[in-house]
């Protein structure tokens, strides 16, 4: 496998995780807060935080459009938390996201902090499923203020789940994730995504 580039979306929330845990996935790393920093990733991490304010300092520099044109052009892309918001093609409580651009291209339904207040945090295990590899351990999965996804597209594809609701999904070349997988030691997630953006390199 070649080594793909892969950025994280460094706005807010546990960027220095993510890259750890793409490293230590076998990814060359860098950071985003700019288009021109996009150019020549195979893959983007959008991580957790706050989705309303991450629209907001990225609608200066017209971030989320650059990453949506990015990702037309073949870049894959893995939104947890937050990010799985910005990606998802609708929201039920996109209120306090009125105005601002979100990247999309995730054929779900979401709705926001739908697991409760961060006071309600939880880690729970998740059984995973259609990703390389034979471990079939437990994913201890951590929700914080996650979102749940009400509904999918036909094109999406359910990797993990949680009391029934789907938790960890993928579609082409976004991948998504209501929970933290960079909270935990366990990368398989994040050795998925490294795969899923190599591609690129060797298409």
């Amino acid at each position: 496998m070649n080594t793909p580039r892969i950025g994280v979306l460094a706005l807010q929330g546990a960027v220095a995780e993510h890259a750890r845990a793409l490293r230590a996935a076998g990814a060359e790393v860098s950071t985003v807060r700019r288009p021109a920093e996009l150019e020549g990733l195979d893959g983007l991490i959008v991580p957790g935080g706050e989705s309303t304010t991450m629209a907001r300092l990225a609608a200066p520099v017209r971030l989320m459009e650059s990453i949506r044109e990015r990702h037309a052009e073949g870049m894959a892309m893995f939104g947890t938390c937050a990010g799985m918001i910005l990606m998802a093609d609708q929201i039920l409580d996109a209120e306090a996201l009125t105005g601002f651009e979100r990247i999309g291209g995730l054929d779900v339904v979401v709705r926001r902090n739908g697991y409760g207040s961060q006071l309600e945090s939880f880690v729970g295990p998740l059984q995973v499923s259609g990703i390389p590899g034979e471990d079939a351990t437990p994913l201890q999965a951590v929700f914080i203020r996650a979102p749940v996804i009400e509904s999918l597209g036909p094109e999406v594809e359910v990797i993990a789940s949680w009391q029934e609701r789907p938790v960890a999904v993928r579609q082409g070349r976004i991948l998504a994730a209501s929970f933290h997988p960079e909270l935990t030691p366990d990368h398989r997630l994040h050795r998925h995504f490294v795969e899923l953006s190599a591609q690129r390199t060797v298409s």
